[in-house]
């Protein structure tokens, strides 16, 4: 099995680098355009609970409708190719940015927001230089499970015309060739590993220190 996963490997190697270029691209804008779109409207649900929740329950709706299923409803729109892939893929990575955003900013001590508006902060200058700063490694972790989510339905893309390693595993399943769907799987899998883990230590590096010497209490 080793051997001939090798050799797939071998002669396949430039459409492997190929594939794993486009789904980190595809994954990439996804998250990114998710986290323009999460993180301000995050923001703003703070300044409105009870508006914030409702929000928050409608996308939880949307995220757990099958991937297949809004690839299918988009088509008739956008057609095949990667912008459906792309604007399917951006719509499942707001919710966990969204989710995280608000709890992060609402979860922020009054003290410490007491503190600066009795400093003279303005609005802006509390969110800032208070709430935003403390709140950011929630946020990042809101990033890191919505990136993880995104590599991972980046393989189901292809039936759309996504491209990225899901058309490699797709290849693999439709020719029984179980070192060919290795092939796909496996980059795929390390890919949201790695992410995982290097966002992870992002969000450990973003932590004020006055909250890691709380938590390390």
């Amino acid at each position: 099995m080793m051997s001939e996963f090798l050799s797939v490997l071998e002669s396949n190697w430039g459409r492997l680098v190929t594939a794993f270029s486009i789904h980190v691209q595809v994954a990439l804008i996804a998250v990114l355009l998710g986290s323009l779109i999460a993180i301000p409207l995050g923001i703003i649900l703070t300044r409105c609970p009870r508006m914030g929740k409702k929000v928050i329950a409608v996308l939880s709706v949307l995220q757990t409708v099958p991937s297949m299923v809004m690839f299918g409803l988009l088509l008739p729109f956008t057609g095949i190719g990667r912008p459906t892939a792309i604007v399917v893929l951006t719509l499942y990575s707001i919710l966990p940015i969204l989710r995280n955003t608000y709890t992060g900013i609402s979860d922020v001590a009054d003290s410490y927001v007491d503190a600066a508006r009795g400093m003279g902060m303005s609005g802006r200058q509390v969110l800032c230089r208070v709430e935003l700063p403390i709140a950011l490694p929630v946020i990042v972790t809101g990033i890191r499970i919505s990136s993880v989510y995104i590599i991972s339905w980046a393989t189901v893309a292809t039936i759309v015309g996504g491209g990225g390693l899901g058309d490699i595993i797709f290849i693999g399943v439709a020719r029984n060739n179980h070192a060919m769907i290795l092939m796909g799987a496996i980059p795929a899998s390390l890919l949201a590993i790695t992410t995982s883990f290097i966002i992870g230590r992002i969000a450990k590096a973003v932590t004020p220190r006055g909250l890691r010497r709380e938590r390390a209490r």
